[in-house]
């Protein structure tokens, strides 16, 4: 069975190898998220290891509640002195290592927008980590150096000038050195470094430092200095080895970014559940038309069991070989994921190509696996043909009760597949990832539950999607209408396969859009400050010293901080889950904030105290919190305010967060000092956009890490991050939309084959070659259209669905027609490209030879 199975695959090399593709496609995609993943974390691994070389002992402060912007708390520079008289110490010294601005003599920024740029201090040569491959360390407060690869990417030397901006404002200097950190790439990562007062003095931090590094004399081992050198240092010190340090900081950065890796094997699932149609599909043509191979083997003595072993075995090698050539496929799709990333500005540091035995087992037994399970159902039926029918070239038809029991299963997974969503959205479960577990799995039940139930669909939209065909081109264009309703199930399962990538793609553009509008609308309905400056990146903070500067700038009438910060709060039903608190300034924030009050009013925020405040509505509501209750949160600080409820807002432009305090309470209970917005007012009289002129030449040089933008202009920044993200989704979905639409041309090629006899008396009759190019063009793209049509309607009721556990933040869906259009229209195209080639070869038959074939 074995010989023949390779026969067969050899006789129909052009079918088996575009299966195979499907295979290819889903297996290397998910070989890829592996390799780009655990290249990723070695890159980090490697770069937490270098940036520790030649340090024994490390001292940070503790992170009681980590911070979305990777801000970290420093420490008090008097405990180096403690650590310095431990035995043991060799050498010790302080170091800032924070996050900044780092721009060109122009004020354009180096490195990527979305990725961390680093002040750092330099230290003793014994622990310094930087290696300096081309000039020196800055000697004075006006030298810095910069890693090489930033260097090169902004065309930077020695002697060019570079700006750096922290705290304070934008400084200017002189670039003495280049540097770099061991072998791994940093991504768009940037490290300048200073001499450690100016690091100090830039970053705000005089008398503080980010870290203590320590060696140990010679013999000393780094365990046990760890142990003296705690005994020394307050309780707020984090004391560890480097080697504890490293691995710490790789542990955060896989659970941080552990998301990912998730996000990108759903995409390469969607793609190889979209192979499995086509998988499918393909071995049920190829059984339809072998069945006078199969009934010549059975009289010939070949049992109903080698029959089967032959098919899996035809399965198990397209399995195998689509599934290797996925797995080396994976490091090419590694770097084409992170070329992908880097276009949206999310470069990865990266190392050499790790390929872990995980990701080979993972990825061998999920494509043959999925290749198997995909064949099974055509395997079975082709043992299901008695030998004299199948010599007679007799398909066995489906019954009348199969199809009851496919309508039974379609209904059953309708119903399991909502009671599923709908038990994820509103069941009340507090596990997000239990909750996104059965919202996942209902929408793969639903997709099921259409899939099974397409087929008595197909003659209906058929029929309508067919018009056009036979309004234009008559004849022609009713036999290509025919023929997609001429056997339903092979249409309803090509259509299901597009269905499923356009449903998903369907699903993110309504959603992108829902939440583009809601942002519009919320911004214009409670931002009244004519003009906002954040930071360039859009979320990180930014010295609170810019507005003091915009608030002296000609028409500027009142300028009203908002600083961020995340806390736990203590005893709430979340488990102690991270909540974003902001800090505002009671007398001006009326001025430029309209909040949407549900308990209380704007007088109470107006007149906000250091110990009160106010609480998001639907946050109070689930924890059942009222107004005038006390709550208490735990800062970054190590501190554990108390403050009293006073009011509840709804924040439709999700600005403030969980909670709204005093600016005052904010610096000294939560030590955040810096701002993420500042809002602005302008003189009645006065030109917003003169103002905005203004404001923008006057803080530019100054403050080069923040913009000043309009409303509207906030509006269109905050909608290119939206479609930043969408085009990424896009690209990684349209793999999957690849897949169906070689099912389209890989369905029709079969179809042709299994047609030719009909097409040679179509040619006889009169028949153009042209006319029947154009009938087949016309049967794919009447099956995509139907594969499009009930793909929009599936991803637009899973966005409504999905939308309305979200209408008490204030999100409204919108329903983007004329993208949907376009859609349907791109759909449609499609179906004339996959259709080229098997027109062509439908139109070349002798017809001679055609109406001779059997």
């Amino acid at each position: 069975m074995s010989s023949l199975a390779l026969k067969n695959l050899w006789a129909r090399k052009t079918r088996a190898l575009t299966t195979t593709l499907a295979v290819f496609i889903g297996v290397t995609l998910i070989a890829g998220t592996y390799v780009l993943t655990d290249t990723m974390f070695k890159a980090f691994d490697e770069i937490f290891s270098d940036s520790l070389k030649g340090t024994d002992v490390v001292l940070t402060a503790q992170d009681v509640v980590t911070q979305d912007t990777g801000q970290t708390p420093s420490f008090a520079a008097g405990v180096l002195p403690k650590v310095e008289s431990v035995n043991g110490v060799g050498l010790a010294a302080g170091a800032i290592f924070t996050q900044g601005g780092i721009f060109d003599e122009s004020d354009d920024p180096i490195g990527n927008q979305f990725s961390p740029k680093f002040i750092s201090s330099a230290l003793p040569k014994r622990i310094e980590s930087l290696t300096y491959v081309d000039g020196r360390a800055p000697a004075n407060a006006s030298e810095a150096s910069l890693d090489e690869s930033a260097a090169d990417s902004a065309g930077l030397g020695i002697g060019d000038t570079i700006r750096l901006a922290d705290q304070q404002r934008a400084k200017s200097y002189k670039l003495v050195g280049l540097t770099h950190l061991g072998n791994a790439s940093f991504g768009g990562a940037v490290i300048a470094q200073l001499t450690l007062p100016e690091a100090q003095h830039l970053t705000g931090k005089v008398g503080r430092f980010d870290q203590i590094s320590v060696a140990a004399k010679d013999g000393v081992d780094p365990a046990r200095l760890k142990n003296e050198i705690r005994r020394v240092v307050p309780k707020s010190i984090r004391v560890e080895t480097a080697q504890q340090s490293a691995q710490r900081s790789s542990n955060e950065i896989r659970d941080n970014l552990g998301f990912f890796r998730i996000a990108l094997l759903v995409f390469a699932g969607v793609a190889l559940f979209v192979g499995a149609f086509l998988i499918f599909n393909t071995f049920s043509i190829t059984v339809a038309q072998r069945v006078t191979e199969f009934g010549m083997l059975r009289t010939l003595g070949a049992s109903r069991g080698q029959i089967l072993t032959s098919v899996i075995l035809e399965a198990l090698l397209i399995g195998v070989i689509g599934s290797v050539a996925g797995l080396a496929g994976g490091i090419l799709t590694a770097k084409g994921l992170q070329a992908l990333l880097g276009a949206v500005g999310a470069d990865l540091p990266s190392t050499s190509p790790v390929l872990e035995t995980r990701t080979v087992i993972v990825s061998l037994v999920i494509g043959i696996s999925v290749t198997l399970v995909s064949s099974i159902g055509p395997a079975l039926r082709s043992t299901r043909i008695s030998p004299m029918a199948a010599l007679r070239s007799v398909v066995a038809l489906r019954s009348r009760r199969h199809g009851v029991i496919h309508a039974a299963l379609a209904g059953l997974l309708a119903v399991l597949g909502i009671g599923m969503v709908v038990l994820g959205l509103f069941g009340g479960i507090d596990d997000s990832g239990q909750a996104a577990g059965l919202i996942g799995g209902g929408a793969v039940a639903v997709l099921f539950s259409v899939s099974l139930f397409t087929p008595r669909l197909v003659r209906p939209l058929a029929s309508i999607m067919g018009i056009p065909a036979e309004k234009l081109r008559g004849l022609t264009g009713r036999l290509a209408r025919e023929n997609t309703q001429r056997n339903p199930g092979r249409t309803a399962v090509t259509a299901a396969a597009l269905m499923i990538g356009l449903a998903l793609i369907t699903f993110v553009t309504v959603f992108a859009a829902g939440i583009k509008s809601s942002v519009a609308t919320a911004i214009d309905r409670n931002l009244q400050g004519q003009i906002v400056i954040q930071n360039t990146d859009g979320f990180s903070p930014f010295s609170a010293a810019a507005g003091t500067r915009a608030a002296n700038v000609e028409g500027v009438k009142t300028v009203s901080p908002l600083s961020s910060a995340q806390a736990k709060l203590i005893g709430g039903s979340s488990g102690g889950s991270k909540e974003r608190v902001s800090g505002v300034d009671p007398k001006t924030v009326n001025d430029v904030l309209d909040l949407d009050w549900q308990k209380s009013g704007p007088g109470v925020l107006s007149g906000l105290t250091d110990s009160q405040i106010v609480l998001d509505d639907g946050f109070a509501g689930s924890e059942g919190i009222e107004v005038g209750d006390t709550v208490r949160f735990l800062t970054q600080t190590g501190r554990k305010p108390s403050f009293q409820v006073v009011g509840t807002v709804k924040d439709n432009a999700d600005l403030l967060g969980t909670a709204v305090i005093s600016e005052n309470a904010m610096r000294r209970e939560f030590g955040q000092k810096d701002v993420v917005f500042e809002f602005a007012t302008v003189d009645g009289g006065a030109d917003p956009a003169a103002v905005q002129a203004r404001v923008k030449a006057d803080l530019k040089r100054s403050f080069p890490t923040v913009d000043v933008l309009n409303q509207q202009e906030l509006k269109d920044n905050q909608e290119m991050q939206v479609n930043q993200l969408v085009g990424l989704i896009y690209a990684l979905l349209s793999l999957a939309v690849i897949v169906a639409l070689f099912g389209i041309a890989t369905t029709l090629a079969l179809a042709i084959h299994e047609r030719t006899r009909e097409l040679g008396m179509l040619r006889a009759v009169g028949m153009s070659r042209r006319q029947v190019r154009s009938m087949i063009r016309y049967e794919s793209v009447i099956t995509a259209l139907i594969g499009a049509v009930l793909g929009l309607v599936v991803g637009v009721v899973f966005a409504a669905l999905i939308s309305q556990p979200l209408k008490d933040e204030g999100f409204a869906l919108s329903y983007p027609v004329p993208t949907l259009a376009i859609i349907l229209v791109l759909a449609a195209l499609a179906g004339v490209l996959v259709a080229i080639g098997p027109a062509r070869r439908a139109s070349r038959l002798d017809v001679l030879e055609a109406l001779a074939y059997e």
